[in-house]
């Protein structure tokens, strides 16, 4: 035995005894989920049981990373411990989870990371297809992107809110980082870039700089574009890493994003209301009249009752009479006294009020 192999030695046995710890402790865990699960399952009452509790993993995780003493990163111990919970609630209730698809995508990442790997994720092809699946309760929860840090909002999103009762159960907000991927054995000149066109236009100061004259061709997903690049020689291809696992691909380029802090906010959608985390955000949608001084008069009951106001974005309204619908998010739960007084005051001034969801804030 060498000399480093006698210094590893005990360090080795301490990682085996500490290793068989975990075990029996996560096994404990486990035999409390199912333990929680079998007082959910028999619940009686009209309403069914709800299983996943968004406001209390996040006080779950928000503690965890306030205790964490290293050296493990905040983010490491939420991303660990997020695979628990994950795995203790597939005992409690297994979960179906749609989203924005194809496979590969950043919503696919949102909803894994939300939901962690023992959910079962369904892709779908349009927002309102995920809308609908989460409505006829073909799936629990469904994810789909809602507002980009560089880009701006998801209009489509926004819009399927108009006709949908849905609520917005979590928010996850997950950084995007673009890779310039090809297929795995293509060689010679690059004729054509696929991707996104919020991702062609997220990178477009690398792709001037390295690839000027080369066309750039926006399709339906970043995954598509990957899929596309996976049979085709002469293509490049804008997407994330895990489409580059999805799809076969080799990086060529990874973070050629020209703002590295981009990020997309992704919404879960739900058919259930979420108690109170201690660090919410609700989420509202305000319909007006179309006359002078009728947004100052929504947003005057904010100011009143020091409620701080995240985003504000404006649609028109089906009605085709020139009316506007208001998105509104802002700090804090819909059942604080504030909040409470606030809608108030905003529903006897517009025309109608709908509280979209209060959910937690996004975690790490």
């Amino acid at each position: 035995m060498s000399a480093d192999d006698k210094k590893l030695e005990p360090l080795r046995k301490r990682i085996d005894a500490l290793d068989q710890q975990l075990l029996v402790l996560l096994n404990e865990r486990a035999q409390c989920a199912l333990e929680v699960g079998a007082i959910k399952h028999g619940q009686e009452g009209d309403e069914p049981p709800v299983f996943y509790r968004p406001e209390r993993e996040a006080q779950i995780l928000t503690r965890l990373m306030a205790q964490n003493p290293g050296p493990m990163a905040d983010k490491d111990v939420a991303g660990l411990f997020r695979e628990i919970i994950s795995s203790c609630l597939n005992l409690e209730m297994p979960l179906t989870v749609a989203y924005f698809g194809p496979q590969g995508t950043y919503t696919q990442a949102a909803a894994i990371k939300q939901f962690g790997h023992f959910a079962t994720t369904q892709p779908l092809t349009s927002i309102d297809d995920v809308f609908r699946e989460v409505e006829t309760q073909a799936a629990h929860y469904g994810v789909v992107p809602v507002e980009n840090s560089t880009e701006g909002m998801v209009n489509h999103t926004l819009d399927c809110f108009l006709s949908s009762r849905l609520k917005v159960c979590a928010e996850v907000e997950l950084p995007i980082h673009h890779a310039f991927l090809r297929k795995e054995d293509a060689d010679g000149e690059i004729e054509e870039i696929l991707s996104h066109a919020q991702s062609l236009a997220q990178c477009r100061g690398w792709l001037d700089r390295r690839y000027p004259g080369i066309p750039r061709t926006s399709v339906s997903s970043n995954a598509e574009a990957a899929r596309q690049a996976s049979q085709r020689r002469e293509v490049a291809a804008i997407a994330g890493e895990m489409a580059a696992d999805e799809y076969g691909l080799r990086i060529l380029s990874a973070r050629i994003e020209d703002q590295t802090d981009n990020k997309t906010r992704f919404l879960v959608l739900g058919q259930q209301e979420v108690a109170p985390s201690g660090c919410d955000k609700t989420s509202i949608l305000v319909s007006v009249r179309n006359e002078p001084g009728a947004l100052l008069r929504v947003l005057e009951p904010f100011e009143r009752f020091d409620i701080s106001l995240t985003r504000i974005e404006t649609r028109p309204a089906r009605t085709g009479d020139w009316s506007y619908v208001f998105f509104i998010d802002f700090d804090g739960h819909q059942t604080e006294d504030n909040a409470t007084k606030a809608l108030a005051a905003v529903r006897d001034v517009a025309f109608e009020v709908r509280v979209l969801g209060s959910y937690p804030r996004a975690v790490l």
